[in-house]
């Protein structure tokens, strides 16, 4: 049996009850990738060009620092990535997260929230982030997502 850790982002707190519905379901550790600097509302404020968010997004080199670490990646064989889409992929934090750990031959399988953005680049972006690992096709879900319905998805890797 596969030892596995929900990492999840969550700007506004939708994210936070998916990942933790997921980590119940499939009796997973859990772990918040949270931002050392915290983003506010007007950082978000994705139709500002000048907003954190969209500055981070526009540069594919962006890494914003994470406070905290996972103590033992090494551990785990398969990581749920749970975060909300951003322009069609994984915000920027997440490549932080990715790129902070040896992943090698590790399962990371993106899980996002999004009021209705599909997943788009955001399997190819985190491969390319982590190419040692094997990352998934991942899935959105509605906030709504329940248990039963994570623990489906989740079983293809655990």
């Amino acid at each position: 049996m596969s030892k596995v850790l929900v990492a999840y982002f969550s700007a506004s707190g939708v994210t936070k009850q998916l990942s933790e519905r997921m980590a119940r379901a499939i009796d997973a550790d859990i772990f918040e990738i949270v931002p050392q600097e915290p983003y506010t509302k007007a950082d978000l404020d994705w139709t500002d060009k000048n907003s954190r968010s969209t500055v981070e997004m526009e540069d594919r080199s962006c890494r914003p620092a994470i406070a905290g670490k996972v103590d033992d990646i090494g551990q785990y064989d398969v990581i749920f990535t749970a975060f909300p889409i951003w322009w069609y992929r994984e915000p920027s934090i997440i490549d932080t997260f990715l790129d902070s750990y040896d992943l090698s031959g590790k399962t990371i399988v993106p899980v996002a929230t999004s009021g209705g953005s599909g997943m788009g680049e955001t399997s190819a972006s985190m491969q390319s982030v982590a190419p040692a690992a094997n990352v998934v096709e991942g899935k959105r879900f509605a906030i709504d997502a329940d248990e039963d319905e994570l623990k489906e998805f989740a079983s293809k890797w655990i």
